[in-house]
C-alpha cells in the first residue's frame, strides 16, 4: 500500500480540505497508516494532477479560501483495483520488540521503562479510538449500526485499531510482569556466561 491509497480511502465518505483530511487521519486512518500533514498536502496535489481527486475552492467569511478535495470516478476505480489486488502480509518493524528480544543482556529496568511508556501510549490511543467508536455508533448497537450505515469502513478500521492498541497494552503489561518476576528471583540481566 502507498500513501495514495490511504488518502483516497479517507475520501470515500465525502469531500474534505487538507486540514479536515489530516483530522480524519488522526481519528481513523492513523490506525493503519502514519503520515505528516505536509505529506498529505503533497499527495493531494499529486492525486489532483493525476485526476484521482477533484478540487474545489470554497470561500469562507473572515478566513482564507479553502480547497476541498473529493474522489473522482477515476479515484474510485483506483481504490477498487487496489482492494481487489492481492494483499501482502503486514511486516512488523518495531524498535521496542527488538529491544525486548535483548532482555537477557539489557538491564530490566530499562525495558520496563520502555514497556510502561508504550503501554501508556496504547491506552491513550485506545481511549481516543473508543470515543471515535461511540461517535460512529451514536447510541446504536453494533447490529443496528450495521443494518443502516453507509459508512461501515471507518467502523471496521476503528475496531481494528481498538483491538491492536488493547493487545499492545496487554502485551506490555505482561512483559513488565515477567521482567519484574525474573528480577525478584535474582536472574537479572547479564552477559552470556561461559558455555552459554
Amino acid at each position: 500500500m502507498t500513501l495514495r491509497h490511504a488518502v483516497l480511502a479517507a475520501l470515500i465518505h465525502g469531500e474534505a480540505s487538507g486540514y479536515e483530511l489530516a483530522k480524519r487521519f488522526d481519528g481513523g486512518v492513523a490506525n493503519f497508516w502514519q503520515t505528516k500533514p505536509q505529506q498529505l498536502y503533497v499527495e493531494l496535489a499529486r492525486l489532483h494532477q493525476e485526476g484521482l481527486v477533484g478540487a474545489t475552492e470554497v470561500a469562507q467569511q473572515s478566513r482564507p479560501t479553502k480547497r476541498v478535495y473529493a474522489l473522482t470516478m477515476l479515484g474510485t476505480a483506483a481504490l477498487t483495483e487496489f482492494a481487489a489486488d492481492s494483499m501482502r502480509p503486514t511486516t512488523l518493524r518495531d524498535d521496542l520488540t527488538v529491544a525486548v528480544q535483548c532482555a537477557d543482556v539489557v538491564e530490566p529496568a530499562v525495558l520496563v521503562r520502555h514497556l510502561n511508556r508504550r503501554a501508556d501510549e496504547a491506552r491513550t490511543k485506545l481511549d481516543r479510538l473508543r470515543r471515535t467508536e461511540k461517535e460512529i455508533l451514536a447510541g446504536r448497537t453494533e447490529a443496528e449500526f450495521v443494518r443502516v450505515t453507509g459508512h461501515l469502513g471507518p467502523y471496521l478500521t476503528c475496531r481494528r485499531g481498538i483491538q491492536h492498541e488493547a493487545d499492545t497494552a496487554r502485551w506490555c503489561e505482561w512483559a513488565v510482569e515477567l521482567l519484574r518476576a525474573r528480577g525478584a528471583h535474582g536472574a537479572g540481566a547479564g552477559r552470556p556466561g561461559p558455555g552459554d
